[in-house]
């Protein structure tokens, strides 16, 4: 059973998605939360396996919520999908960078709410349709110069190519394909690598893809 955290201002909006997540067979909403301070204490207090994360909420709001949570190792297992109105830039930017697994705009469709849910819970990153892969090379040039990531160098040559299929947005299954190797192949040099550089999900690893250079704006494949 998938658990997962509300945290939004509005009522109503947390009122639908109750609705919607409780209907399934494999998810339970075990919370709800109003603001950034009340999802925190939520979390550490239920230890979610994901948390729907709004944006603005008043007083601490969800990117610096989901910087909390992510920088907890207690909370480790703890995925957060960031939800807003808007899907502007700096949002995703901001929420990638602040540790969230994936990034949705709360008109998405229902079906792809739930995808998101057990898609980030079973460890892959997940963003928006509407997210290019372009956004995540534009997020890349927009933040800090390349600089060698730590433990790099513990990558072999197949992992450090994985990582950089990963850093241009391809699947596990697309990578498989570029490589000629199975699905199962490509999904074990994605766990290897993250787990050798402590990135928390694949997500994070993209951003590390990008930081360390290993990936530049514009290699999209």
């Amino acid at each position: 059973m998938i658990r997962v955290l509300l945290a939004d201002d509005q009522v109503l909006v947390r009122a639908g998605f109750r609705a919607l997540l409780d209907a399934q067979e494999d998810i339970e909403v075990v919370g709800e939360a109003a603001d950034g301070d009340e999802a925190v204490r939520k979390v550490r207090e239920l230890a979610p396996d994901a948390v729907l994360m709004d944006i603005r909420m008043p007083l601490v709001d969800g990117l610096a919520a989901t910087r909390t949570i992510t920088a907890d190792p207690a909370l480790e297992a703890v995925k957060v999908v960031v939800l807003t109105t808007f899907e502007l830039d700096e949002y995703v930017f901001e929420a990638i960078r602040s540790g969230a697994s994936g990034f949705l705009v709360k008109d998405t469709e229902p079906d792809e709410l739930l995808r998101a849910v057990r898609a980030v819970v079973a460890g892959d990153a997940l963003l928006s349709p509407g997210v290019t892969r372009r956004l995540i090379a534009e997020f890349a040039a927009r933040s800090k110069a390349p600089a060698a990531a730590a433990g790099l160098e513990q990558l072999t040559d197949r992992e450090r190519e994985v990582m950089a299929l990963v850093g241009i947005g391809l699947s596990n299954e697309e990578i498989a394909r570029r490589l000629v190797v199975s699905p199962l192949t490509a999904k074990t040099h994605v766990s290897r690598s993250m787990v050798k550089l402590g990135a928390r999900d694949r997500a994070q690893l993209v951003v590390l893809a990008y930081e360390s250079g290993l990936v530049r704006p514009g290699w999209l494949g």
